[in-house]
């Protein structure tokens, strides 16, 4: 029965690897993609060929075992078989719940973090287990775990978030200053010792980083590159600044493209040969535990794991097919493309939808920060400071505004100094034996490069800095969740033995399950989901044509919004008031988006177009004033229900519900005028607008006079003619809305001038 526990403790180490494989690569995908996808240097099927060979070069050169894994965290002479495989366990259900869970979020977090902590955590579990069963001191702690290790692992984590960021932005400054927004127009010497550049970090990564340790490299050229690294290094510039001028000069290729692809080429590689481990490592040094202690024919509570010091090296084809696993989920996986967006997105040149709220930490830092480039400007000679401003300067190309998506998030520049400084600052750090995350490296080269090249501004600079500190505390809340949790689940299996992992699996597959369901879920839901539509016609017959189904969808949304905010309050039921408001909030969001938009659709008018903006600004600001009644009517109810106040009278609600049903026609009959584009059915409505709001009126008075002789709830009272006195706000909002489309769609021919 015994040797049966630790065989189906192997097989789940073996399907959970798979698991982290998946989830991992989902979440790594991040470090070698950004740049690539960001700059739309060279097409996305081309980009994920690329990353495919490298990952595949990468995992068959990779250099083996995770040390760590074996005897980076604790001392194995400590623990016995029976205890390692616990550990073990722990680790590994642990890892995959963790990592998937930031996958779900969009959110990149390090592999390497959560697996030291997870190693960390369930270490220290099982050693405090042993210390108080031979009724020892917590002092001894020390014996069990590798305490140096671990120190310097999170002083490493502290420093690479710090000096990835500074240097990303102080190369890519200086970059910008040398090379400017107009790199094209610059003579091919630049391009060349840039690429010269460039290129010698990505190769020196590749050999430093990527097949250090591997039979891949003779011994010779190890051993020049790590005894005359500074000739190698030179030589290497020398020779890539001749074949950059060349293959620019005469082949007429793009350098910076080139860059993007050998860098994408050598980070994804690198990836494979070093944080593959951080997956198979820990699985595969349980099934090499249990190969030792199998043919000791020791008990499994008194075999000494002191054999896990020695170096194995990882069968190749276990390598091999951990690489296959990796290929498929990087072209299938739609969470690695969350992940990846989130990245793009905070280090986007222009401005945009922004995914992070600011916060009062991000707009303190803006603000300081602000302070101190003025008084910075104010001490550089003004010369200096417009020469510096002219190297900034974008080149203005007109794009069409249907065309504005698909420009890239940042230019050929920013995408090779992202690359360039991660893989120099990952193989300076690898030569030196220092440790660090690939993870946070990149993420925080591009955040750096981004703030350097001006991409941070005022209208976008809280937003960002909101969410680079949500990541980095992400960062942080992987590693003492990992440590957490992976200590609760080793006590857990230590208590509980086969049953409490048999739990443990079913649950972690279960999340797991519904994790991917709900992603999934949410994707389709994204792409079916109706959205207001930004403005691209340049003429008021073109507008009104085009916007029509915008007012439609607004009728429609404001219908459901409107029903559900009655409904809900009639019914007391917080869950419908509920669906209410956050329909609203999404409708008030998006109209809040077309409003932002206002700046680019007046820049990009032509100049006999130029009142078709008066129009398209009224028209928002009456579907504003609309979301606004409908926001107001949905959180008054939702704040008296979920405050258990009073239900409201039957009277109350009788005359709610009719309200409801005349605004409900009303809605329907604009959305059926906006979906056909049958304007000149909106006069007789305009004609009934003080019918309307006579009936509003006539309730209003009804409740005055009930108040007067039987009301005896004054937070009664104050809703409904709060909801009555929106309601007709709401109608006006309406009717406004309506009436400059039925106004200037009469015309068949309408002058610019008219609305001037």
């Amino acid at each position: 029965m015994g040797e049966n526990i630790y065989l189906f403790m192997i097989i789940a180490l073996a399907v959970l690897a798979i698991t982290d494989l998946v989830v991992g690569v989902s979440n790594d995908a991040v470090n070698f993609l950004n740049s690539a996808i960001g700059s739309k240097a060279i097409s996305f099927r081309t980009i994920m060929i690329v990353a495919s060979i490298g990952i595949a070069f990468g995992a068959i050169s990779s250099s083996g075992m995770m040390e760590v894994a074996r005897k980076g965290i604790f001392n194995p002479g400590e623990f016995v078989f029976a205890e390692i495989m616990i550990v073990f366990m722990a680790v590994m259900i642990t890892d995959i719940l963790l990592l998937d869970f930031f996958n779900t979020l969009g959110m990149p977090t390090s592999t390497t973090v959560s697996i030291v902590f997870e190693l960390l955590g369930a270490a220290v579990a099982i050693s405090i287990v042993k210390i108080y069963a031979d009724d020892g001191s917590i002092s001894d702690l020390a014996n069990y775990i590798n305490t140096d290790k671990a120190t310097e692992i999170i002083l490493g984590i502290l420093l690479s978030v710090v000096v990835a960021f500074t240097i990303g932005a102080i190369v890519q400054f200086l970059s910008r200053i040398l090379i400017s927004f107009k790199f094209n127009e610059k003579p091919k010497w630049y391009g060349a010792v840039f690429g010269g550049v460039a290129i010698t970090g990505i190769i020196y990564f590749i050999l430093v980083k990527g097949l250090k340790g591997t039979s891949i490299l003779p011994a010779e050229i190890t051993e020049f590159i790590a005894t005359q690294a500074s000739l190698f290094i030179l030589i290497n510039f020398v020779f890539w600044t001749l074949v950059s001028y060349i293959v620019s000069a005469f082949l007429k290729w793009n350098i910076y493209t080139l860059i993007i692809v050998l860098g994408t080429f050598a980070l994804a590689m690198a990836f494979a040969g070093n944080d593959l481990v951080n997956f198979i490592g820990v699985p595969l040094a349980a099934l090499e535990s249990f190969i030792s202690w199998k043919s000791s024919g020791i008990l499994p509570t008194e075999f000494n794991m002191k054999g896990l010091s020695a170096a194995v090296q990882t069968p190749t084809y276990l390598l091999l097919l951990s690489g296959v696993v990796m290929i498929i989920t990087l072209w299938f996986s739609s969470k690695a493309k969350s992940v990846v967006k989130t990245s793009v997105d905070l280090s986007r040149q222009d401005e945009g939808d922004e995914r992070f709220e600011p916060n009062f930490l991000s707009r303190q830092i803006v603000k300081y920060t602000i302070r101190a480039s003025e008084n910075l400007s104010g001490i550089i000679p003004k010369v200096v400071q417009d020469k510096i401003d002219k190297q900034f300067e974008k080149p203005y190309v007109y794009i069409p505004k249907s065309k504005v998506k698909d420009l890239p998030a940042f230019d050929l520049v920013r995408a090779s100094v992202n690359l360039m400084v991660a893989s120099v600052l990952i193989s300076l750090a690898t030569s030196m034996k220092l440790p660090l995350s690939t993870t946070y490296v990149t993420f925080m080269v591009a955040m750096g490069s981004s703030l350097a090249d001006r991409a941070w501004g005022p209208e976008s600079a809280v937003y960002r800095v909101a969410g680079v500190l949500n990541v980095i505390g992400g960062w942080f809340f992987t590693a003492f969740s990992a440590f957490t949790a992976a200590a609760i689940i080793a006590y857990f299996i230590h208590l509980g033995g086969i049953f409490a992992i048999g739990a443990l699996l079913i649950l972690a597959f279960l999340l797991i399950g519904k994790n991917y369901l709900s992603h999934s879920k949410k994707m389709k839901e994204t792409k079916l989901e109706e959205k207001l539509q930004r403005a691209e016609s340049n003429t008021i017959i073109g507008l009104i044509e085009e916007s029509a189904s915008n007012i439609a969808l607004s009728m429609k949304r404001g219908n459901k919004i409107y029903t559900q905010s009655i409904d809900g309050l009639a019914k007391h039921d917080i869950d419908t008031l509920k669906k209410g408001k956050k329909g609203i909030n999404k409708l008030d969001k998006e109209v809040e988006d077309l409003r932002n938009n206002i700046f680019y659709f007046i820049k990009n008018l032509d100049e006999s177009s130029i009142g078709t903006s008066n129009f398209y600004i009224t028209a928002l600001s009456y579907l504003q004033d609309m979301t606004q009644s409908l926001e107001y009517i949905s959180k008054a109810g939702y704040k008296h229900v979920h405050n258990n106040h009073k239900r409201l009278r039957f009277n109350q609600i009788k005359d709610l519900k009719e309200t409801e049903s005349y605004v409900e026609d009303l809605f329907k009959s604009i959305q059926e005028i906006f979906e056909n584009k049958r304007f000149e059915k909106l006069t007789p409505l305009l004609m009934n607008r003080q019918e309307l709001l006579n009936k509003l009126d006539a309730k209003i008075a009804k409740q005055v006079e009930r108040t007067r002789s039987d009301e005896s709830s004054p937070k009664n009272t104050a809703l409904y003619f709060s909801l009555l006195l929106e309601t007709k706000d709401l109608l006006t909002a309406i009717m406004n809305l309506i009436e400059i489309y039925e106004k200037y769609s009469n015309s068949k021919v309408v002058s610019s001038s008219t609305f001037l």
